[in-house]
């Protein structure tokens, strides 16, 4: 959406959507958004976020988003881009054959180094598919990293061990420069009095001595000036000056010697310009996926579905205007109203409707910026799961009135902006979204509502959605003369004179500018001459018909909400209904033949009644009355036939293989697989868990105990000093694979206390995370003799034997 030129090379088309970010703040949330980028390239891409332009390209920025974010709550103290530098002008300059400082190249080894460590913490095929494709093909050259290492230091400095001739001309430039510094310290010493103090100074890169200027004859050298005071002159004795220039030579072959290994550096960094500058592009797609995923979740964002399909309708409930949102966070704000929206795959325009002040111009902004963080891969401030078509453009025409840039809001800038909102709209191929704010305003009523409604019926035509906001009367019926327009209003409450900034659907907002005037203290005479003027007594008034729509949606609202209530209960006792029924059919036919007839036709009796009433509560026409009889009648039904379903919860229960079964010690269900002979004991499949435990352990999934739970017992040694069986078998062994840690904890517990001997457990290897947390607690229990690795032919590291006291 980024425009290609300025001024008045661009197209109507391109300053239609220049002027729609404009309007939208979209610069200001891009600012938002650098905040949170790790690297100065990644600050400066996110300050100018283009925008993809394909859906594909925005599900991928999406999935970056999602894998990387998931990576970054991994981490302890998240993902980090330290060591990444901006190499753009750097790699050019090397590239064009320039050679660059020591710290520019060390800039480049640094870079080379974290990318390979942000490399192998991203590296995962399984778990992050999209972000390990970027991987593919990205060099780390270790080799040139070790060579920039090795010959540069902290800082840039060449350093000595970079070459032999270099180190040698260092060393004899330090010894130079000693016995310069012990000749000028013997002339001090044995001079000391024609001198106004022992420092040696510098002047031009050459060592001076402050000689009293009544001096100047007794100490031959060259004079570099005088003090300001003028009593003192800094002169290079005569005997240091030939040690002086042996050191600026040296100096000088240093330099050259230091420039050759840089020059030398600086090509191979040229000649891997393609590899660098590729590294250099995947690390700023890696750090603007990892700003957008903390963008998203500092502002509590959820991702959203994109569609490829031209209608398919916008999802919004609960989304928040970003900008707002940002604001609060920041400045700690007043709490932001959201609004829902559903459109429809057959709507095409939405006329919002309302006072000012009701949040009109923010549900505008709001979804338009939704639509525009929706394609770049962010988050949308939402919850649930928002889903929308993926829009080629979002075009809008909003006059803003604390704008001190702009003057949008005369007729004349509308009429010139919406002329290149219609081209734009001609011109892009793909959904268009267009925002209008106060479409028509701005001249005679009349003719703008004429003009407002051929303007909607041809955005109807041609772009996916349109939204715009009116005080225009005429526009609030056409939604009653074509199927693609509907409407909404921003409530606002009479009594407080306050707008409520919720967005109301399906009914179109009245206009409250008496009745702010009347509660406000404006003469009524005055006021009620308004009344009288506003239309022939004869005539319907348009606002007394909407007020009643308002009143008959909140009573529809309450009755529809009190109506699925009862819906839910009487579904929920018609399910109870049935699985009673379904447990008398199995019961013995000769212990419950009397008994189960006469409670099959009172089921029967109370099916067909539960049913009726299900029917009476689904039909268009029932209102608040219907729902409070069918109440009535629900609640005697479940007078009726509650003890019936309570005492039917027979405690003469005994599991069988395939049946679900509760684990009491960790809540979980699970299915039975096995039964020993005795029918004491249990093999569970709990998801990957797989476990032996006691009948007494379980319960049926509806709170059924098994019978005869009083005859179990726990076979013992008979002798507390006999051998322990060393044997492993089904009864001493446990498997905890794909349980927590705490959950293991809670099933090997269960055992130790009902049972002797050793007990082998079967963790799995993995990350050892399990074994681990397992054998620190197993370690930390009085009655725990020791804890070892099983056998090879057990399960050797994969399972541990505990030993009890």
């Amino acid at each position: 959406m980024s425009s290609s030129g300025t001024g008045s090379h661009m197209s109507d088309t391109e300053k239609a959507l220049k002027d729609t970010l404009e309007l939208l703040e979209w610069p200001r949330l891009c600012e938002y958004l650098s905040k949170f980028a790790s690297t100065s390239q990644g600050c400066r891409e996110c300050k100018r976020l283009s925008l993809p332009l394909d859906v594909s390209a925005s599900r991928q920025r999406l999935a970056e988003t999602m894998e990387i974010g998931a990576l970054d709550e991994l981490i302890e103290g998240g993902l980090s881009f330290q060591g990444i530098h901006d190499l753009e002008d750097t790699l050019f300059h090397c590239f064009k054959g320039g050679v660059v400082s020591g710290e520019q190249l060390l800039e480049v080894a640094e870079t080379l180094s974290s990318a390979r460590r942000l490399r192998r913490q991203i590296d995962d095929p399984q778990v992050r598919p999209v972000l390990t494709t970027l991987l593919v093909d990205l060099a780390t050259l270790p080799e040139l990293e070790k060579l920039l290492k090795f010959g540069l230091e902290e800082g840039g400095r060449v350093a000595d061990r970079a070459s032999e001739r270099l180190r040698d001309l260092r060393q004899k430039c330090q010894r130079l420069r000693l016995d310069r510094r012990a000749v000028l310290h013997e002339l001090l010493r044995r001079n000391a009095p024609i001198f106004q103090d022992t420092a040696i100074g510098d002047r031009s890169g050459r060592p001076v001595l402050a000689l009293k200027v009544g001096a100047t004859d007794k100490l031959a050298g060259i004079v570099y000036g005088n003090s300001a005071s003028g009593n003192t002159v800094f002169i290079e004795p005569h005997a240091v000056i030939p040690l002086g220039n042996k050191i600026a030579s040296i100096e000088t072959e240093i330099c050259n010697e230091e420039h050759r290994l840089l020059t030398s550096w600086s090509k191979e960094v040229g000649e891997n310009f393609s590899s660098l500058e590729h590294l250099g592009k995947v690390m700023l797609q890696m750090d603007l996926a990892l700003a957008r995923t903390r963008f998203g979740k500092w502002i509590g964002g959820v991702p959203p579905t994109l569609y490829e399909e031209f209608d398919s309708p916008f999802m919004f409930r609960d989304l928040r205007h970003p900008l707002l949102v940002c604001q609060q966070l920041n400045s700690q704000g007043p709490v932001v109203v959201p609004v829902s929206l559903e459109v429809g795959s057959t709507v095409r325009v939405v006329a919002i409707t309302g006072p000012n002040t009701g949040g009109k111009t923010v549900t505008l902004k709001s979804v338009g910026l939704a639509v525009l963080m929706a394609r770049s891969g962010l988050l949308l401030p939402c919850v649930e799961s928002p889903s929308l078509p993926w829009c080629s453009q979002v075009l809008a025409d909003i006059g803003d009135e604390q704008s001190l840039q702009q003057n949008l809001s005369t007729f004349s800038s509308h009429i010139t902006r919406i002329g290149r909102i219609l081209q734009a709209v001609e011109d892009v191929e793909g959904p268009s979204l267009v925002l209008l704010d106060e479409v028509g305003a701005g001249t005679d009523p009349s003719e703008g509502t004429a003009l407002a409604i051929a303007l909607l019926r041809n955005f109807a035509d041609k772009a996916r959605l349109t939204i715009a906001t009116t005080h225009l009367g005429g526009l609030k019926s056409l939604k009653y003369s074509d199927s693609r327009f509907e409407n909404a209003s921003v409530g606002f409450n009479s009594e407080t004179i306050q707008p409520t900034y919720r967005l109301q659907w399906g009914i179109p907002g009245r206009s409250n500018a008496l009745d702010i005037a009347r509660r406000l203290g404006l003469d009524s005479v005055v006021v009620k001459n308004a009344e009288d003027l506003m239309g022939p007594k004869g005539l319907e008034d348009v606002d007394n018909v909407i007020r009643g729509l308002e009143e008959q949606r909140q009573r529809q609202q309450i009755a529809a909400e009190e109506a699925a209530a009862l819906l839910a209960r009487t579904e929920l006792l018609h399910d109870q209904l049935i699985s009673q029924w379904q447990k008398q059919c199995l019961q013995s036919e000769e212990m419950q033949e009397f008994g189960r007839k006469k409670v099959e036709n009172s089921i029967r009796k109370g099916q067909k009644e539960v049913r009726s009433l299900i029917r009476r509560l689904r039909d268009v026409g029932a209102d608040g009355e219907t729902a409070r009889r069918v109440g009535q009648r629900l609640r005697q039904l479940e007078n009726d036939y509650q003890p019936a379903i309570i005492s039917g919860n027979s405690q003469d229960w005994a599991p069988q293989v395939g049946d679900q079964v509760r684990l009491l010690a960790l809540g979980k269900a699970g299915e039975v697989i096995a039964i020993s002979d005795d029918g004491l004991q249990l093999t569970i499949l709990c998801g990957v868990f797989r476990s032996t435990v006691c009948l007494a352990d379980v319960e049926s999934l509806d709170g059924r105990k098994p019978r005869d739970v009083k005859t179990v017992v726990n076979v013992k040694p008979l002798s507390a000093s006999g051998p322990n069986p060393s044997v492993r078998t089904s009864r001493n062994t446990l498997d905890v694979r794909g349980l927590r840690v705490h959950e293991a904890e809670v099933v090997v517990e269960q055992y130790l206390r009902t049972n002797f001997g050793p007990l082998w457990i079967i963790h799995g290897i993995g990350t050892g995370k399990l074994k681990r947390g397992l054998r620190q607690w197993l370690e930390s229990l009085p009655y725990v003799e020791r804890v070892a690795d099983a056998e090879q032919r057990d399960g050797g590291t994969g399972c541990s034997v505990v030993w009890c006291k």
